[in-house]
């Protein structure tokens, strides 16, 4: 088989493949960047985008049988075009050491904000000891935005911290707010009353282009004064400038944020030169356990199609 990787991001990945694919296959793995794809694709079989957009350009010059997402997003794969062409779409389910890698991702990127880590950092190594004063965890309420495979060892872990912890889901019953031990359980449609009680967003929904931008400036004036917002879904469901504005202006505490509205996001973006920024390159599941389970469920898959079967966890 020979399997194109694409994209400058994860470059563990191709690695972690190769080791779970059977070392007698002889299989060829590469590499192209984000300009050189469409002449990369003669001979290959696989298509792997490493947050690279796989679009209809792409699809129509090559001959492969399958994309399979190295995670569990598809928003930067033509699913319309793939599927006119009977292509394979395939992701990884955000389950076992994916979703506790980031949901541990998330609790760093709040224990960051509260305690003021950057300016912490920059204190010691200046020789100033006992500033900045944090703030603690325990006794707010946490807003879990989306009750899924993330959502579920994150509140197992913020329970710990003895905070509220309340959710928003598509549909708010009685057995999650037991299954998740939520004080309470609000609607879509309940989201307004969801963030005016709100200390710390969570935005850990699963996510479709259609929900770009769903965050504004509307949704996040909502939030309590002094809110924080935490973002380990998709960058596409905050728009960026609304953000950029809540946070000059001392309306958002904070935002801890492992994913962005354009990825990679430049490194001029404004954002990023917040102090009440705490900024991660997308690795909340980039951890070793995590990405020995992506590795396992794409080489199954890759299998899956050296031996003319079906691929597992398909988008239609």
């Amino acid at each position: 088989m020979r399997i194109l990787f694409c994209g400058n991001t994860f470059p563990d990945a191709p690695e972690y493949l190769r080791e779970h694919l059977p070392s007698d296959a002889n299989d060829e793995i590469i590499a192209c960047t984000a300009t050189d794809i469409i002449p990369k694709l003669s001979g290959v079989d696989i298509v792997i985008p490493k947050m690279q957009r796989i679009g209809c350009a792409e699809i129509e010059a090559g001959q492969f049988q399958l994309i399979q997402q190295w995670g569990t997003g598809l928003e930067c794969i033509d699913l319309e075009s793939a599927k006119k062409k009977e292509i394979y779409v395939a992701n990884v389910p955000a389950t076992g050491g994916n979703a506790e890698s980031v949901a541990e991702h998330a609790i760093l990127l709040i224990l960051s904000l509260l305690r003021e880590l950057p300016k912490a950092q920059a204190h010691v190594r200046a020789g100033v000891h006992g500033t900045p004063l944090g703030k603690m965890l325990a006794g707010r309420t946490v807003c879990l935005y989306g009750l899924g495979a993330i959502a579920l060892p994150l509140a197992k872990r913020l329970h710990s911290f003895e905070v509220n912890l309340i959710g928003i889901t598509r549909d708010p019953t009685a057995s999650k707010v037991s299954e998740f031990g939520l004080s309470r359980c609000f609607s879509l449609e309940e989201r307004e009353r969801a963030f005016a009680a709100t200390d710390i967003l969570i935005l850990c929904m699963r996510y479709t282009e259609e929900m770009r931008g769903m965050i504004g400036a509307k949704e996040l004036a909502w939030l309590k004064r002094r809110a924080y917002l935490i973002n380990v879904a998709r960058g596409g469901v905050i728009d960026g400038e609304a953000l950029y504005s809540h946070l000059v202006c001392g309306h958002l505490a904070g935002a801890g944020l492992d994913v962005f509205w354009q990825e990679p996001i430049p490194t001029n973006d404004p954002v990023l030169a917040l102090p009440n920024v705490i900024a991660t390159p997308h690795v909340g599941g980039a951890t070793e356990p995590s990405f020995e389970m992506i590795a396992k469920v794409v080489a199954t898959n890759v299998e899956r199609i050296r031996y003319g079967n079906p691929p597992l966890h398909t988008a239609f």
